[in-house]
């Protein structure tokens, strides 16, 4: 546990479809009237989100879980480290809080590789989805759209270079601290809030004999970059079952990412409510907390949530 994350409530360890373990914690004030269910991206986990979900606390009853094979989770079996599995994931977990916690008005603010398995589970023809979010907020899919699209190609450049680097990663760390210096030395940790790298080191390292490895391997981190690219993941909000907000990185600053060029035509072509952070990249929820929940705050109100 991160030095600023603070003690859960409530806490249920939920199995998914096929065993993994997905430990779930309850925070916030569990008598609000809405409920914000959050989780995070591909090789991060969720205590490292402490400055954006943490704001959240006073006024929402909060569930926060790490994804399979990161975070505090066991590490699944590698075979199915997959979106199709992440999917269940999401299912499983909303399934397992509305019967833990009661059955209330719920929305999932999810990033990235979160953000895209609720979007495949919530859209998926069983009909799950709406019985477990009243809306979807989404933070930067890396949505890859069909070849031939203006954005295709940055896109696959984009997930390529993040699947070389994840594949080439240190996995072993003699402190935290030096993963918190790694962080804070990429161009996007530059720009991360005070203590976000050091909170986002602790909750993605776990002690191993003298020393710290990465609880999500690397290689897997690595499959989930390139999975993206054939995902097929471009719906229509019409197609969706549910609101779905899209909140995106900054489309319009000096050096765009390419999920943020992304996010703008997924917005303007599928008719999702959208807006973007100025100034952030991909992980825009540790560069500019308060902006993004902001945001979600007024997206919840603007779907009818919150």
């Amino acid at each position: 546990m991160t030095a600023r994350t603070p003690e859960p409530l409530a806490e249920i360890s939920v199995e998914s479809a096929d065993g993994a373990v997905l430990r779930v914690r309850r925070h916030g004030n569990v008598q609000a009237a809405t409920r914000l269910l959050v989780s995070h991206g591909n090789g991060f986990a969720i205590d490292g989100y402490i400055d954006f979900w943490g704001r959240f606390l006073p006024g929402f009853d909060v569930v926060a879980f790490d994804m399979r094979s990161h975070g505090r989770n066991p590490v699944a079996e590698p075979a199915n480290h997959d979106y199709a599995h992440m999917a269940l994931d999401i299912d499983a977990v909303g399934r397992a809080v509305r019967a833990e916690f009661g059955q209330k008005p719920s929305a999932g603010l999810f990033h990235s590789m979160s953000a895209q398995s609720a979007m495949l589970q919530t859209g998926s023809s069983t009909g799950a989805g709406p019985a477990h979010f009243d809306a979807l907020i989404a933070f930067d899919p890396p949505n890859v759209p069909a070849p031939g699209h203006p954005v295709h190609e940055a896109m696959v450049g984009y997930e390529h270079k993040l699947g070389r680097w994840a594949s080439r990663r240190p996995t072993r760390f003699a402190d935290p601290a030096d993963l918190a210096a790694d962080f804070a030395a990429t161009r996007s940790g530059r720009r991360w809030v005070q203590g976000a790298s050091v909170a986002m080191a602790q909750a993605v390292l776990r002690q191993c004999g003298d020393g710290w490895e990465l609880i999500c391997p690397r290689e897997r981190e690595a499959s989930m970059y390139l999975q993206e690219i054939d995902l097929g993941l471009w719906p229509r909000r019409a197609d969706m079952p549910i609101p779905v907000a899209l909140i995106g990185a900054d489309p319009e600053c000096p050096y765009p990412t390419a999920t943020a060029l992304s996010n703008r035509a997924l917005a303007q072509e599928g008719g999702f409510d959208y807006c973007a952070i100025p100034g952030t990249s991909h992980l825009l929820q540790l560069e500019e907390p308060a902006a993004c929940a902001e945001a979600a705050l007024t997206a919840l109100a603007r779907l009818q949530v919150a």
